[in-house]
């Protein structure tokens, strides 16, 4: 599993999600949303300090993106991206797998 953040999104993040000093973004699992890897989950961001992160992405900005190991189940081996969508101007998560975007 990866994650990579690219660097409109890192911006985006960095401008509209309060970080505080020593946190980070957590990429986490939350129920009650849509996700093409798991029904009935989606993905929920929390700028919190890392405990155990199982992967992690540090921009070129300077935020820390991760995932904790209790979260690991939900990507079932999936890699993901985030980028910004121009025309919404929020965050867009694209998903793959072997190479194959899933959407």
């Amino acid at each position: 599993m990866n994650l990579t953040v690219d660097e409109k999104a890192a911006k985006w993040f960095k401008t509209e999600v309060g970080i505080r000093e020593g946190a980070g973004i957590r990429i986490k699992a939350k129920i009650y949303g849509g996700s093409p890897v798991r029904e009935g989950f989606g993905l929920a961001i929390d700028p919190i300090e890392p405990l155990s992160p199982v992967v992690s992405f540090k921009a070129d900005n300077g935020v820390l993106f991760f995932i904790e190991d209790n979260d690991e189940w939900f990507f079932d081996g999936h890699d993901l991206l985030i980028t910004l969508s121009d025309t919404l101007n929020e965050p867009h998560y694209i998903y793959s797998k072997d190479g194959v975007a899933i959407n």
